[in-house]
């Protein structure tokens, strides 16, 4: 498989560089989550007959051009973000020449009042599925992935984004860290406004890297809310960029989640190595010791050895079989 361009935007070579050469995966047992792969869907997603992305967002607009909204927090928002996938129109095929990836094409319904309610029932009818970025990225590469992953998982309900002000810049891991943790008041009302209309099934949450901290925290803060957690059909975490100490405190708090819970994690993952130097040395639950995450009653699937990419901190994007394990928790949590 090709280096892509998350693994050039999210860290870049210059930042890898700072991993030692020999840096290897830790010891592990062969177990993953089997079978491994689901068989493929001949249908098409919602998303690819109608790429209109439903978004939730703190991060303040800056416009209808492009970027669309930045870097700085602000209100709770919702938008409609008009996409284009790889190969269709002009934007469409320059984007998938670039970089293989959707394209923005712009924002619609834009609004501030009573967002949380507006969203709600744009959402009206069938399942939803929530995306939750990581670190170090700007709206459009958030909701470009939200496009593929839904795109890829042939998702048949409304897909929804819920974009945090990270920075978007190599170095600044700590605005990102503070920004997330301020948007959870943000995504608790998102999940609240969800539950609130009855016409919607169920809500599946595939959270990347340090958006699974955030994504930690709303549940966390929603641990006396059974409603909510009863119209949660799975919980997705890849490569969680959270402390596996805190990791465990949380689960055990959000334990009636932990069934419908699955982390994909990679000892070898790059970018984790250098997530747990920044943090003076504590293992992210990402690369965590497979043992600990069985122990909390989580579902682990363990890609060691599965695909390539040059951090490993994108595979549940940028491998197929890994975005099956996606495919299959979202499954299991919808009977």
């Amino acid at each position: 498989m090709p280096v892509t361009r998350r693994d050039f935007s999210r860290f870049s070579l210059a930042f890898a560089s700072l991993l030692p050469l020999g840096l290897t995966a830790c010891a592990q047992s062969e177990a993953t989550v089997s079978p491994f792969s689901v068989p493929e869907r001949a249908d098409l997603s919602a998303l690819g007959k109608d790429p209109a992305l439903l978004v939730m967002t703190t991060r303040r607009s800056v416009g209808n051009v492009a970027p669309y909204f930045g870097s700085d927090r602000g209100p709770l928002t919702f938008a409609v973000a008009r996409l284009s996938p790889p190969g269709r129109g002009i934007a469409g095929r320059v984007s998938s020449a670039v970089s293989g990836d959707w394209a923005v094409l712009g924002i619609e319904r834009e609004t501030t009042t009573d967002a949380a309610r507006v969203f709600s029932n744009a959402a009206n009818g069938g399942d939803v599925l929530l995306y939750v970025h990581g670190y170090n990225e700007t709206f459009e590469s958030a909701a470009r992935s939200a496009g593929q992953l839904s795109h890829s998982l042939k998702f048949q309900g409304r897909t929804a984004l819920f974009t945090w002000p990270s920075g978007g810049k190599l170095l600044d891991y700590a605005y990102d860290r503070e920004s997330a943790l301020w948007s959870r008041d943000g995504f608790v009302e998102t999940l609240q406004a969800l539950v609130a209309n009855p016409t919607i099934g169920r809500i599946h949450i595939v959270a990347h890297s340090m958006g699974t901290f955030l994504t930690l925290e709303g549940l966390r803060e929603l641990r006396d809310s059974p409603d909510v957690y009863a119209r949660i059909g799975s919980v997705v975490l890849a490569s969680p960029d959270v402390d596996i100490d805190a990791f465990e405190q949380t689960v055990k708090r959000i334990a009636p989640l932990a069934k419908r819970m699955t982390v994909i994690i990679d000892p070898g993952d790059r970018a984790l190595a250098v997530s747990a130097r920044i943090a003076g040395g504590v293992a992210r639950a990402g690369a965590a010791d497979r043992e600990r995450l069985d122990a909390l009653g989580v579902r682990v699937a363990d890609t060691a050895g599965r695909g390539w990419s040059l951090l490993r901190h994108d595979l549940f994007l940028s491998d197929s079989e890994v975005t099956q394990v996606v495919r299959r928790a979202m499954d299991r949590g919808e009977s």
